[in-house]
């Protein structure tokens, strides 16, 4: 296991009202808002907080809490990035019955992630990002 190291990346919140979530962190945890963009038709916020990393993201367009099961305004998943070979270390864990909601997958030219079904729902992103 010590060739594919895990490291928490970051927490992803739905949020219905994205700007003011973001504020909240920055005014209230001395977070700080680093990169904002649109993707799915829903903004996404990322907010540095000591050493780890919030996307809080909105509505896309469309969507409603009830759309996807285990969605709900709130956590929607967590990161892990992985040290060494991305695919080796994804095929292992599917080899080991770990279900994928996402298979790994090019999402833009320095990352690449996959998603995950954890014991009770839980929704989990793995992820490498090129330096």
């Amino acid at each position: 296991m010590a060739a594919h190291p895990l490291s928490f990346d970051h927490v992803h919140l739905v949020s219905t009202e994205p700007d003011a979530a973001a504020e909240w962190y920055v005014d209230k945890l001395d977070g700080r808002i680093v990169d904002r963009y649109e993707m799915r038709g829903a903004p996404q916020i990322f907010v540095a907080v000591g050493d780890a990393t919030l996307i809080i993201r909105g509505q896309r367009t469309g969507e409603q809490a009830g759309d996807r099961q285990g969605l709900e305004w709130g956590v929607d998943h967590f990161g892990f990035a992985v040290g060494g070979d991305f695919d080796a270390y994804c095929a292992r864990l599917a080899a080991a019955g770990v279900a994928f909601t996402m298979q790994p997958t090019n999402v833009n030219p320095t990352t690449r992630i996959a998603f995950i079904t954890a014991p009770d729902g839980v929704s989990i992103e793995l992820l490498q990002r090129d330096a």
